[in-house]
């Protein structure tokens, strides 16, 4: 058991790519982040509930309903919480414009940051051009990606043995593989030319499960991470000041621990 940190108070936050419905999904740490902060705006960037995965295999934990009623209770309550659906959770993008439970469904939407920046707030799937033109392509991709995370659990329970830290295989994979590396670059050109197009000072993004922050193509980029490898989220403070908080570093859980539980 961790310690129970301050309620931390964050003007908005988002989060994505929690795929709830999966064995990967770090819902504990999701939880345990849901009920340590609190935000005027809460924004759910796409691939909260993977359905591609449901479709082949149920598997729905308590911990994965904790934290739809966690979502579900922080809009009772006030917090403004914007659902913009991603390619894994595409069914609700029928329903664009409705309000369920005091959940927004957006295709996107833009945010106003205290300092007066103008965000661009989507998924991102639509600049995948495997996910838009070759979905067999894209699904057989998501099959290897559950195999690697499962290799990935193996694979760190040899390393511990050796007192080695935890070191995730697939994020290794995704960031050294040059294929794989001309593929983020060219998405993270892509989110970052729309928003250019749509004339906002930047982007907030998921898809892609790597956390990023800086300038490109004259907009600020923002992708808030994934809670499946490395438990991030992008905060706006008080002040408009935007920040990715890497939850499970600052907490010190233990990836793997929660990779063999699942």
């Amino acid at each position: 058991m961790h310690d129970i940190v301050p309620r931390s108070r964050f003007r908005s936050i988002w989060i994505s790519d929690v795929h709830l419905g999966t064995r990967g999904c770090k819902a504990d740490h999701l939880l345990d982040f849901l009920r340590s902060t609190d935000s005027t705006t809460l924004y759910l960037v796409g691939d909260i509930v993977d359905g591609w995965q449901l479709k082949r295999s149920w598997y729905w934990p308590e911990s994965h309903d904790q934290v739809v009623q966690t979502l579900l209770r922080k809009a009772r309550k006030g917090t403004r919480v914007v659902y913009v659906p991603g390619n894994h959770d595409e069914v609700f993008r029928r329903y664009f414009g409705v309000h369920f439970a005091g959940i927004e469904v957006r295709q996107d939407a833009v945010h106003v940051t205290a300092d007066g920046r103008r965000l661009l707030v989507l998924h991102g799937d639509l600049f995948d051009n495997i996910v838009r033109y070759a979905r067999w392509v894209a699904l057989l991709g998501d099959v290897a990606y559950q195999l690697a995370l499962e290799l990935n659990t193996w694979f760190n329970v040899v390393r511990r043995k050796f007192g080695l830290p935890y070191w995730s295989l697939s994020a290794y994979l995704k960031h050294k593989v040059k294929n794989a590396v001309q593929f983020v670059a060219d998405y993270e050109k892509a989110v970052a030319d729309e928003a250019q197009r749509r004339g906002v000072d930047g982007v907030v993004c998921g898809h892609i499960h790597h956390a990023e922050m800086r300038q490109l193509s004259g907009v600020l980029y923002c992708n808030d991470g994934d809670w499946v490898e490395s438990c991030t989220a992008l905060v706006e403070h008080l002040d408009g000041r935007l920040e990715i908080l890497r939850w499970a570093e600052l907490r010190s859980f233990d990836l793997l621990e929660a990779a063999a539980c699942a």
